[in-house]
């Protein structure tokens, strides 16, 4: 978990979920800092089996899969690269795909910046009907102005 907190301190929290049960139980929890090492075990077969290396700890840990595993190993390099900026740990007996170009984060990155730039512009696109709303609206206030004052001056002549 990240919290928004200045500086940010992230935490690495192990969870279980017993069988038949849709919860999850808090284990043990370390902050990012004290993470030395990720140890995926085997680089050339996929496994969920994994290892982490702490500052005072070694913890053996399980994924639900090998997929699950990759992503978080990808959110875990990525969050380390983030908020560390002294020590950062050693990611050994890991797929080259795990810290690649094609990462998942990557790709989220990429759909957030094309998320952004569409709706910058849009708000721009709709800044640009604003002020040609707002021009009009000046048009029409000037033309009601000068429609009263005529309309004046024709009563005023007319009252004569």
């Amino acid at each position: 978990s990240v919290t928004n907190k200045k500086p940010a301190q992230a935490s690495i929290t192990k969870v279980k979920q017993f069988e038949g049960s849709t919860s999850f139980v808090r284990r043990t929890q370390w902050m990012l800092e004290q993470l030395r090492q990720v140890n995926g075990i085997d680089p050339n077969r996929d496994s969920p089996e994994f290892d982490l290396l702490f500052e005072n700890a070694f913890d053996q840990w399980v994924a639900s899969t090998a997929s699950e595993k990759c992503t978080f190993f990808q959110v875990l390099h990525h969050t380390c690269q983030r908020y560390l900026t002294d020590k950062k740990p050693e990611f050994i007996n890991c797929q080259s795909k795990i810290m690649g170009g094609n990462s998942i984060l990557h790709s989220a990155a990429d759909s957030v910046t094309s998320a952004v730039q569409k709706a910058s512009q849009a708000l721009n696109e709709r800044g640009e009907r604003l002020g040609r709303a707002e021009e009009k609206t000046e048009e029409l206030k000037n033309s009601a102005q000068q429609f009263a004052e005529t309309a004046h001056k024709v009563r005023f002549w007319w009252d004569r």
